[in-house]
Formats: C-alpha cells, structure tokens, sequence
C-alpha cells in the first residue's frame, strides 16, 4: 500500500466556470464513484507532464472525469491494451483502506466537499478530515506568531472567544502561540473551531498540541490536505495558509513577524478578496503590514472590540450577498 508523502505543488489553473474574485469558482458535482477519486489520487501522485496539483484539478473538472484525463496524460501504447493500470489500483486500495479509518476523504467533485474553499484556485483537490464537517460554514481565520507575547495571547483568547459567542467558528492552524490560544478559547466559550494542519491528518504536530488536536477533532474539525501520513515540511504550512484564507470569510492577523505564515496568508486573502483584519501592533511593527494597510479589504484594530466590530460588518454583509443571491435565483 502506497502511504505517499508527496507535498501538492501550488502553481496557477486556467480560468474555471465562475468568475470570482481570484479568478475563478466552480461548482462540486454530485459526487463520483471510488474509481474515478482513485484516479485523481493516482494523477495527483504521478503529477504527468510536471503539471501542478491545482492544474490537474482544473484539467479533471473541465473534463468532469479523473478517467478522462488518465486517459490523455497515459495514452496506450501498440503493445499493451491497459494504461499503466497498477498505479489507479494502488490508489484505490489506499482509499479503501481510507474509508475504514477514523477520518473522512473527499475529492473536489464531491458534493460534500467544503463549497468557499472552490472560489479560490489553490483548493486542495483532496481533504482528510476529522470531526464535524458544515456545509457554509461562517468561520473567521485567526492567526499570529507562535512566540506571541502575553499580551498578544490574552488578546487573542477574547477575540476568539468573542468570535464563539456570535456564532463563529474559530479557524486556525493548530500552532503554538496564537493559533493555540484561539482554540482553546473558543472551545471554552463554548464554540466551534476548525484546525487546518500542515501534516498529513494521523500525524501530529507540534506534539505538544496532540491532545488539543483530539479534543478539536471530538468537538469541531480538523482538515488536512496532504496525504495521512505526511510530515511537516517547509512547503506545506504556507500551501495550509492559502486553505485557511479560503475556508474563512476572513483572516484576523495578531503579532506576526515579517516573515511569519500569518503574513503570506494575510496576502493571499487580500489575492482571494476576503477581508483582512490587522491589530494595529502587526501595521506599526512589520513592514508588510504597513504595506498592506489602505488596500482594499484590509481594516486596521485597535484591540480586540475593534476587531469583532468590524467581523460583525463582514457577517451583516455576507448575510445580505446570500440573501440577494437566493431572490436572484428565486
């Protein structure tokens, strides 16, 4: 049985249904049969023609068949009448063995599959998961250094925990530091919070987080884009941050440094349209955030009232978008 550790490759997809802010949105299908998702585990694994993950999922929705572009990448030669068939059978024995553990698998095509993280083309074309999945979840990302200050970590713990009164999910990504802190406290408030690793979903890291990962699993959910036994590595946590940024109607940055994770998620939320919140202490002390501050979605908080202030106004609208979007189609 293959236990691939392979990191996705991020890169660019060619234009997809609906255009969205970041290009491009589809809609999932109604699900496949375990062929064709072993098939697109297959693609995935062998990436053909050194095509990215994100171009492989944009060739397989165009064609509405993983099978049919096995069949383009892996034309049979004079000699053989099957493609290169063990590498699907591989697959498909992984995702067997899936099916009897103690997480979810979902392609993109599925119906189930979380439908805001399709609006942006870094969607992972695979999810495991663990916990309760909602369909239209309204989460906000909350995110920040994982050496963060006292006061940082108090402040963080209100917001999130602010965030649990009014109906939020708390996403983070199970770090040290704040992502911890923003757990924790939603969980204490009595709320749901999703934990978007960087490892594959049997693995746990850091160890320090292993019984917190469990509880949030038992309580909320935890995802993962990368096959279940892979390890953490340079690459993933910033290929995790784009997942957050999508899954998130917003990212809320606390104390991050000019090369932290939560600085390339802060950008590439404002690349997928969503709202951005920056504490006033990440806009004086970093270079990035000074940057940022005045483009267009990105809102400044003085402290952590501030900063549900103006999540409140993104919900309100949000709410109203769905709510013209259902008279429209009505």
């Amino acid at each position: 049985m293959r236990t691939g550790t392979t990191t996705p490759t991020t890169g660019s997809a060619p234009d997809m249904q609906h255009p969205s802010s970041d290009g491009f949105s589809l809609s999932p299908m109604q699900g496949w049969d375990d062929h064709e998702s072993a098939t697109l585990v297959a693609l995935l694994r062998a990436r053909p023609d050194g095509l990215t993950w994100p171009e492989i999922a944009a060739e397989v929705a165009d064609a509405g068949s993983a099978h049919a572009v096995w069949a383009m990448h892996h034309a049979p030669d004079l000699f053989s009448n099957d493609d290169h068939p063990d590498a699907r059978a591989e697959a498909l024995e992984d995702l067997m063995s899936w099916r009897k553990d103690n997480f979810r698998f979902q392609t993109f095509m599925d119906h189930d599959y979380p439908k805001q993280l399709l609006e942006v083309h870094q969607f992972p074309p695979v999810l495991f998961s663990r916990g309760r999945l909602v369909q239209g979840e309204l989460g906000v990302s909350v995110v920040g250094s994982r050496s963060a200050s006292e006061r940082g970590l108090r402040h963080a713990h209100e917001l999130a925990g602010s965030l649990a009164k009014i109906g939020v999910a708390v996403i983070s990504g199970l770090a040290t530091g704040i992502d911890t802190a923003a757990h924790t406290a939603a969980m204490g408030a009595g709320g749901r919070t999703v934990a978007v690793i960087g490892t594959g979903i049997r693995k746990y890291y850091p160890r320090e987080n292993h019984e917190l990962q469990d509880r949030i699993a038992g309580q909320g959910l935890v995802i993962s884009q990368f096959w279940p036994d892979s390890p953490p590595s340079k690459t993933s946590f910033p290929i995790r941050n784009a997942t957050m940024s999508a899954y998130g109607r917003a990212t809320i940055v606390f104390e991050a440094g000019e090369k932290s994770g939560a600085r390339i998620q802060a950008r590439l939320a404002v690349a997928h349209g969503r709202p951005v919140i920056l504490m006033d202490s990440v806009v004086r002390g970093t270079d990035w955030g000074a940057r940022l501050q005045g483009q267009p979605g990105v809102l400044v908080a003085n402290d952590p009232g501030h900063a549900i202030a103006h999540v409140e106004r993104i919900v309100r609208n949000e709410v109203q978008i769905s709510q013209l979007l259902g008279s429209s189609a009505g």
